[in-house]
């Protein structure tokens, strides 16, 4: 994290020269699950590539573009479009978005992603709140000198996964009338799906869903002192469990079938969250 301190500082100048809100919640949404800024009141909307130091995302149903809004009292930012470690991104171009929401005053990130199930118990289109992850990631944000002006050098990651924001979501869940799994969400890099034999491994290992994304982000936010919440969208069983090869359009149609559910949740936890 070393050198990026002055960076973050002249992206948050430019970013806040468009905007007046200050937002106390962030938000990363994955694949198919972008239409959660469809319930917001949206205020401004910055495309990634204008922002000075910004990475871009490049993945397809990404759009790429970093949206201020509020839902309630909520003052809310949002990547609409994430970054992955497979587009060639360093790791530290995976934490710069969430760095710059600290840094703008967000204190809770909720971070979704589109997911395979590796517990039997799953089905497509299932919803889970992460407990806890597993980095299998070659690399590591956190890796490097240390700035302590944006966290410490040894970062506790102990309940990375706020507990009473897991509650919260399965409060809303209930009374939404289903059932939000819970589970460990195992991240690799990609861009390739697992084997059969990397899902045995996985499962071995206390996993229940596999993706390519998340760990990075809430690595960096529980760094930087932030609440976490995760939500994976079970898009397809892991391979060994599932009965059909994978594709992208596969998860994309899945997670669009669940978006209606899935953006109801976060709606609903995102307004309690308001001052």
């Amino acid at each position: 994290m070393q050198g990026l301190y002055d960076q973050l500082e002249e992206t948050r100048g430019w970013v806040q020269g468009k905007t007046d809100m200050t937002p106390s919640v962030g938000v990363v949404l994955g694949s198919g699950l972008g239409g959660l800024v469809e319930y917001l009141q949206v205020e401004t909307v910055i495309d990634y590539q204008d922002i000075p130091h910004f990475p871009v995302s490049t993945v397809a149903d990404h759009a790429g573009k970093l949206v201020f809004g509020s839902l309630g009292s909520t003052r809310i930012v949002a990547m609409q479009g994430r970054l992955h470690y497979y587009e060639g991104h360093a790791m530290r171009s995976l934490a710069y978005p969430i760095a710059l929401m600290k840094m703008m005053g967000v204190t809770t990130l909720m971070v979704s992603n589109a997911a395979g199930g590796m517990n039997p118990s799953f089905v497509p289109g299932d919803l889970m709140a992460i407990t806890d992850h597993i980095n299998l990631f070659p690399d590591n944000p956190l890796i490097g000198l240390n700035d302590e002006r944006l966290g410490p050098r040894f970062p506790d990651m102990t309940k990375l996964y706020s507990p009473s924001l897991i509650a919260l979501a399965e409060k809303s869940a209930e009374a939404q009338g289903f059932s939000l799994k819970r589970g460990v969400y195992v991240g690799l890099s990609g861009p390739a799906y697992e084997t059969a034999a990397e899902i045995r491994f996985m499962q071995s290992i206390g996993g229940d869903a596999v993706g390519m994304s998340t760990v990075p982000e809430a690595m960096t936010a529980r760094y930087l002192g932030l609440d976490v919440l995760g939500i994976s969208c079970i898009t397809n069983m892991a391979t060994g469990l599932a009965k059909e090869k994978h594709s992208h359009q596969e998860v994309l149609k899945t997670a669009q079938g669940a978006t209606d559910r899935f953006c109801r949740l976060v709606a609903d936890v995102l307004r309690e969250l308001g001052d």
